[in-house]
């Protein structure tokens, strides 16, 4: 459901009793509990008891796990998840009453008010670089509120509200919301065409970034992970604006580069330099190329602000991950279960490197679940081709969410277009057949990581009580 964006969005402070509906979200729990923590008085609906919900029942949020008019309340204000039906009832009834009802960028932007805010946008890598930007911060003297699109794994939490003046947050561009905030400081990992269904075209989401570029204030930084040539596109279009603008990466020209980059099974690490000098050295505890440009990209951003090397970087090395993005569930009968969020081509390559590196000797098995219709049908071939870097592969239907189904876009698409021969490629469209296909493919010494941004993440418990149970 698209709720317009007001022209003025008061500070949470002046909208009274908030009711947020669809509150389970990773987004709306996150800016629930923030709210509830500036001492706003919260509640809220979802259809589904999803893990972010416990930092917000922590607080005393009630939470209803069904949507009814009557859980309105006395609610001045709605918050309301772009996944909600114009037919949910606690919409009408708050469309019915003249309610205030904003969508979740302007409920995060009520709660941004006084606050520095930092952006990290892009089409990848955005919910990790905000979770190491938010460490990095964290070991200074900052103590910054943060809005994650995930579990960051050292609070256990998505959210919460810090008692300095900056704002870490994810800006999310798949509907726009990122044009929202009006940051003092943004981070752009990358700029890869995703979210058709709303943007139309490829030209279209690209200039969306350039629009981002414009809500940046006056006088403001810019940093840009520039081996991505969307991201380092941007950099003409900040200087325009007179943005201080820094490129960051491995490539020959950037202001900053990672050099020396060494990835294990464990750890990644690699050396800061800056015209010419060494900073310093960053050693992250999750392995993967992609993540140490993030780790960089968020490194860089802290500098310009001031902070120093060692405190960044050791925060940065304090980082252990981020719900959903390769996650260890565990390991029973000599195979290791992860978990990860990846569901756009370019995710699946950087997830699938990493996960080589974690398997070691041992084979890697993905079971991967399609996410949305739309993204299928333009990316579906694409997907295939990028899982042809495992072993095996089980691909599922595709995981609606917001959209309905199509009987000529399934995951067979992806299937169909896996580089690998046909005894290594199963499409499985029965949800609940998955863990047993993936337990008859396993041996011990193998990965198995499930893949997507749908249900799948459910199936990794199950994987394993098959396998014998989970050891630590």
């Amino acid at each position: 459901m698209r709720i317009p964006v007001p022209t003025v969005i008061p500070p949470a402070s002046e909208l009274g009793r908030v009711h947020f509906v669809g509150i389970g979200g990773a987004a709306l729990s996150g800016i629930a509990r923030i709210m509830a923590r500036q001492g706003v008085e919260v509640s809220g609906s979802d259809d589904n008891d999803t893990p972010f919900l416990a930092s917000v029942r922590e607080l005393g949020v009630p939470v209803h796990l069904s949507y009814d008019a009557s859980h309105v309340g006395d609610a001045d204000t709605l918050v309301v998840t772009t996944a909600a039906r114009e037919t949910n009832p606690e919409v009408v009834e708050g469309q019915a009453r003249g309610l205030r009802i904003l969508p979740r960028s302007a409920g995060l932007k009520s709660v941004m008010a006084d606050r520095r805010v930092l952006a990290v946008a892009g089409t990848h890598g955005k919910t990790t670089t905000t979770s190491l930007l938010t460490m990095a911060l964290r070991a200074t003297d900052a103590d910054p509120t943060y809005a994650i699109g995930g579990v960051l794994a050292a609070t256990g939490r998505n959210a919460d509200a810090g008692s300095g003046d900056l704002f870490v947050a994810e800006a999310d561009e798949s509907d726009g919301a990122f044009l929202v905030y009006t940051p003092s400081a943004a981070l752009v990992t990358n700029v890869d065409a995703d979210h058709l269904d709303v943007w139309g075209t490829e030209e279209a989401y690209r200039t969306a970034f350039t629009d981002f570029v414009g809500t940046i204030e006056d006088g403001g930084l810019l940093v840009l992970c520039a081996d991505d040539p969307g991201a380092a596109a941007l950099a003409d279009v900040g200087r325009a604006r007179g943005l201080e603008v820094v490129t960051v990466g491995e490539a020959a020209g950037c202001d900053v580069r990672m050099t020396g980059l060494e990835v294990s099974a464990k750890e990644s690490t690699f050396e800061v330099e800056e015209d010419g000098r060494t900073l310093g050295r960053v050693s992250l505890q999750v392995p993967g190329r992609h993540y140490a440009l993030d780790a960089a990209g968020a490194l860089v951003l802290g500098l310009r602000l001031g902070f120093g090397f060692d405190e960044l970087a050791r925060g940065l090395g304090e980082f252990t991950g981020t719900g959903r993005r390769m996650e260890r569930k565990g390991e029973a009968g000599g195979v290791r279960v992860y978990d990860s969020y990846a569901h756009h081509p370019v995710e699946i390559v950087g997830d699938l490197q990493a996960a080589r590196a974690v398997a070691g000797e041992g084979r890697l098995l993905v079971a991967f679940q399609p996410h949305l219709v739309s993204r299928t049908r333009i990316f579906g071939a694409a997907m295939g081709e990028a899982l042809g870097a495992a072993d095996d592969v089980v691909v599922l239907d595709v995981y609606l969410a917001r959209e309905d189904a199509d009987p000529e876009v399934t995951g067979a698409l992806v299937a169909d277009a896996v580089p690998l021969a046909p005894e290594h490629v199963a499409f499985v469209a029965d949800f609940d057949a998955v863990p047993a296909e993936l337990v008859s493919r396993a041996r011990p010494g193998d990965l198995v990581l499930t893949l997507g941004a749908g249900s799948v993440t459910q199936l990794g418990p199950r994987v394993l009580e098959l396998l014998g149970g989970a050891d630590a």
